[in-house]
């Protein structure tokens, strides 16, 4: 645990909340709709794969871009925490599987799954109130395929394009988006020289 808060990964989190926070408001009030979400933040919900700093970035970016949403703060709490589950999920997807394609498939279903499954609760106990229980189970139904369809859209369209340009930005070594050095690279230099 004590290399796990350096500069570097604290930074990466805070670019990474930000990027959420940025990615979902930009798209204003579509970014919210229960039918049809356009959210292409979700694709860094993929990160996870990659760096474990991104798990807590993505839950405050969740929360912050939620204030925003007008379903308050169960959008807030509720939401944010559908992304924490599903972030950790996809890291212990990541930390288990090593074929790529397999990591992508497996890791991305955490995000749509779960968040299929918590954000049509949020919607339907907000607005159920309005209508008997058989209009409520078919808007819950109903809102659960739509997020798995937008849900999907963004993290296997968007997000496997971002897993193979950070695997790629990995492999020509730029240190940005690695946690070591490279091989090659020498020892940093005494304070003292």
């Amino acid at each position: 645990m004590k290399n796990f808060f350096t500069t570097k990964r604290i930074c990466r989190a805070g670019v990474i909340a930000a990027l959420y926070v940025a990615l979902t408001c930009v798209f204003g009030l579509i970014a919210y709709q229960g039918i049809l979400q356009v959210r292409p933040a979700e694709a860094l919900c993929i990160l996870p794969l990659f760096f474990p700093e991104a798990i807590p970035a993505l839950w405050i970016g969740c929360m912050l871009a939620n204030l925003f949403s007008g379903y308050g703060w169960y959008d807030i709490v509720f939401g944010g925490l559908a992304t924490l589950v599903s972030a950790f999920l996809t890291y212990g997807a990541g930390r288990l599987i090593k074929n790529h394609v397999l990591k992508i498939i497996v890791g991305g279903f955490f995000p749509v799954i779960v968040n299929a499954i918590v954000i049509p609760l949020i919607i339907v106990f907000l607005y159920g109130d309005m209508c008997g229980y058989e209009a409520i189970s078919i808007a819950y139904w109903v809102n659960f395929g739509s997020m798995c369809a937008t849900e999907g859209l963004w993290i296997y369209g968007l997000g496997s394009m971002l897993y193979f340009a950070i695997l790629g930005l990995q492999k020509k070594g730029v240190r940005v988006f690695l946690d070591t050095k490279r091989p090659n690279e020498p020892q940093a230099q005494a304070a003292e020289e």
